[in-house]
């Protein structure tokens, strides 16, 4: 366990300092030292390591059998073999064994064991999961465990102490500490929803989906992501809060899915170059380029060449910052819209609609497509497949998918719908996927 001693004052860390660390004292002039022990014992039982074993294809490097057979190279190349992998997670709810960790740490998992601070070991379920948030709920039957009350994240200020408790490099238990760096931190993976909590507590391989802790012992993220050149630690961690986190976890809860929270617009950001060309009052924000008919942007009166700003009363600098807002809310959801029309501003208020139910097409369907979620695209009439998510790393991701991208054709054949996406992709080897992507078009090679 690395432990870090946390000084509240200058005269103490002066007094501390010509003091022999090797033998610091529990008392220093009549007074105790200030330590994170009491907390870190009151918390830690809530984090669990957790195991994940997984049965993957390897790829024959020599082709196909003809081939082989052709060279006298043996059989056995390629195949399946099992790997595994650590992870942490955090029990939110004790007497129903629901616990929260990150949707990367479980995805494709055949098999998942947590163990506890105390020993124990058990086999856990998959309950629901969402690559877009990289949040995951998995549940154990297990009696006498120890859950962590969820705190409110949007409390959370730059500056605020914070513990990170996980599995790093499956050392098992060990906890960092460090501040609050930033918040509402975003563009990490360009196909997500993201509104990061960033901090400089050592967060490591390993620490994914464990416990970002405020000093009254309550869960405000979830470890998620660093940014690193060589995998380890530099200081720039990310968590989901836990406000979005808990949302996740109660949709899944509540219905078995995630319902995405849908406005109804395509739309563009509005920068400096695209202001001036426009003649537009504003030189930031989300120009609606299409209104989905029946949507909620159509039943809050939005057009065409509107420019939204501002979503509950949070600004809106462009179109990846509508995007996340939006998709971080929940269907059903009732929003503030300010938008300039013209030389005007006006607001508008309307209930979010909601998001398709995704699809995963896997490697059972096409190998170079795992990693991507798709649902059928209700905007034009002539239907095609719009990706909802890319897990970042992923087949799928390394191919050139995006979220956000609409495949309208795949080898030349029209595709409307996700079943003519699934007898094509089914039946060929190679894919050329014919892409609308913003206002343009591309052909993206799929093998």
């Amino acid at each position: 366990m690395i432990k870090k001693t946390l000084f509240l004052s200058a005269s103490l860390l002066l007094i501390a300092s010509s003091t022999s660390w090797a033998a610091l004292p529990a008392m220093l002039d009549d007074q105790e030292l200030p330590s994170l022990a009491p907390l870190v014992e009151k918390v830690s039982p809530a984090v669990v390591n957790i195991r994940v074993s997984q049965t993957i294809n390897t790829r024959n490097p020599f082709g196909d059998d003809a081939f082989r057979r052709f060279f006298g190279i043996p059989d056995g190349q390629g195949g399946t073999r099992e790997v595994a992998s650590a992870g942490s997670g955090v029990i939110v709810d004790a007497e129903n064994g629901y616990i929260i960790t990150n949707h990367h740490v479980v995805a494709n998992a055949d098999e998942i064991q947590i163990s506890t601070m105390d020993g124990k070991i058990f086999d856990a379920d998959v309950v629901g999961s969402d690559a877009a948030t990289d949040i995951a709920v998995i549940k154990v039957d297990a009696s006498g465990l120890t859950d962590m009350p969820i705190g409110d994240s949007e409390g959370v200020r730059v500056g605020d102490f914070v513990l990170a408790i996980g599995n790093p490099f499956g050392l098992g238990h060990t906890v960092t500490s460090g501040i609050v760096s930033a918040l509402g931190r975003s563009g990490i993976s360009r196909d997500g929803y993201e509104d990061f909590i960033q901090t400089d507590a050592s967060i490591n391989p390993g620490n994914s989906g464990g416990a970002l802790v405020n000093l009254r012992g309550e869960l405000v993220g979830i470890n998620s992501a660093i940014i690193s050149r060589t995998g380890g630690n530099v200081g720039i961690g990310f968590a989901v809060p836990t406000e979005i986190a808990s949302s996740i976890m109660r949709q899944i809860l509540d219905f078995g899915e995630v319902r995405r929270g849908l406005l109804g617009v395509s739309i563009q950001t509005i920068d400096a170059e695209v202001a001036k060309a426009l003649e537009a009052t504003v030189s930031s924000g989300a120009l609606i380029t299409r209104v989905e008919s029946g949507s909620a942007a159509e039943q809050a009166g939005l057009q065409v060449d509107d420019i939204i700003i501002e979503v509950n009363d949070k600004k809106i600098g462009g179109a990846a910052e509508l995007r996340n807002t939006i998709g971080l809310m929940r269907s059903g959801d009732q929003i503030d819209i300010k938008y300039v029309r013209g030389d005007a501003t006006h607001t508008a208020s309307t209930a979010l609609g909601q998001q398709q139910a995704t699809a995963s097409v896997g490697s059972e369907i096409h190998p170079g497509l795992v990693g991507a979620e798709f649902a059928e695209n209700s905007t034009t009439s002539e239907g095609g497949v719009q990706v909802t998510a890319v897990e970042p790393g992923s087949p799928a991701a390394q191919r050139g998918l995006r979220a956000g991208d609409i495949i309208t054709a795949v080898n030349r054949r029209p595709v409307r719908s996700l079943a003519e996406l699934n007898e094509i992709a089914g039946s060929n080897r190679i894919l050329f996927l014919l892409v609308e992507r913003g206002e343009r078009a591309l052909m993206l090679q799929v093998r």
